[in-house]
């Protein structure tokens, strides 16, 4: 190994060949394939029926495989009990014990492994000490709030010290703002602890904010897992650029192929050069995607200086506070966006012929949507 290279964490969960049907005909989750590693917050995300909480629930223990095996620590867990695990669970509705304080909650699990009742009581403590919650240890969940119903769920979780906390849409429940704190209070705990975390949403930004890694599963695949700065900058297919972060689309068909790049000739008119990143070759047909952070809107038409420059109709203006968008008309996409600066959107008139301009670095040709 070469100097000043880090050796990646021993993976904790293996996914081996995992296939998972219902109804015997159609897979649900499809040879998957997936290590997680120790330590990591790893999120698996992806639209409603992509498979992303049939693979939770097949490592939770509460569905079996149909195909393939799953291993925790090295050890094959396909057949073993939810309970014997060494699991933690957080779900979206916290799954509380009404008729329990949220001490007796927090205590649940380890009565169930036996814990001595002195050391319950000191880790107990602990936990919602973790949770800002001391005062609270003698309420009962329907006294406390959503935000502080779903801090007890977590603080459950952790109790028993378990080399793995899964989250099935933990915050789905909560509003907006207590859900970007509640996301911040999971990803320092995540990192204070070192434990790992495997975490389920189909919100975006959410996965983005917290995750080492993210997996975005599609039809029961995963399409694509890496890093979130990596997953939003180099998509390996449309699938993933459309739903990591905002994006414009543009249909066309390759002209030249050229080592990285491509001609692109748009079937709205006119043609731009793009990174091929997943194109067949010329003559195929090609989604473009380009961010709306990477387009700025200019008068003059030409390119001397290598950038793409096509034809925009403005369309509307949206004034969002820390940003405005200009929704452009552009080779037949009438809700094509531009990210502005605030105040730059008055400058911009209903109906007003504009240009824009990107680099063909940020432009990228993938397979048509």
């Amino acid at each position: 190994m070469e100097a000043g290279m880090v050796t990646p964490a021993p993976a904790l969960v293996r996914f081996s060949g995992i296939q998972k049907t219902y109804d015997g005909e159609h897979l649900v989750v499809k040879n998957l394939d997936l290590d997680i590693r120790k330590g990591e917050f790893i999120t698996l995300l992806g639209p409603s029926g992509s498979g992303k909480t049939t693979t939770l629930m097949m490592l939770a223990g509460f569905e079996v495989p149909t195909h393939g095996e799953i291993y925790l620590a090295e050890r094959p867990i396909k057949n073993m009990p939810p309970h014997k695990r060494d699991i933690g669970m957080v779900f979206q509705n916290y799954a509380l014990f009404p008729h329990l304080t949220i001490a007796e909650n927090i205590a649940f699990p380890l009565s169930v492994r036996k814990t001595s009742k002195a050391e319950a009581q000191e880790r107990v403590k602990s936990a919602l000490r973790m949770i800002k919650m001391e005062a609270l240890a003698h309420r009962r969940p329907g006294q406390l709030s959503g935000g502080q119903q779903q801090r007890v769920a977590l603080a459950r979780a952790l109790v028993f010290n378990p080399q793995l906390v899964l989250m099935d849409e933990p915050l789905g429940a909560l509003d907006k703002r207590l859900r970007e704190q509640m996301q911040l209070e999971i990803k320092q705990l995540h990192e204070r602890m070192g434990i790992t975390v495997v975490y389920v949403t189909h919100d975006q930004s959410e996965a983005l904010t917290m995750s080492d890694r993210i997996a975005v599963f599609n039809d029961g695949i995963v399409q694509q897992i890496d890093r979130p700065d990596a997953l939003y900058e180099h998509p390996v297919n449309s699938f993933v650029a459309h739903f990591i972060g905002e994006n414009n689309v543009l249909a066309g068909t390759v002209e030249t192929v050229n080592k990285d790049y491509c001609r692109v000739a748009l079937t709205g008119g006119g043609a731009v050069t793009a990174r091929a990143i997943n194109v067949s070759g010329p003559g195929a047909s090609t989604s473009l995607s380009v961010r709306p952070e990477r387009i700025a809107i200019v008068t003059d038409g030409s390119s001397s200086d290598g950038a793409n420059r096509l034809p925009a109709k403005v369309q509307n203006t949206i004034y969002l506070g820390d940003h405005a968008l200009a929704v452009l008309d552009v080779a037949g996409n009438a809700e094509f966006m531009v990210k502005l600066q605030p105040g730059a959107h008055h400058d911009l008139t209903h109906g007003e012929s504009v240009f824009i301009s990107f680099r063909p670095d940020d432009c990228l040709a993938l397979d048509p949507v």
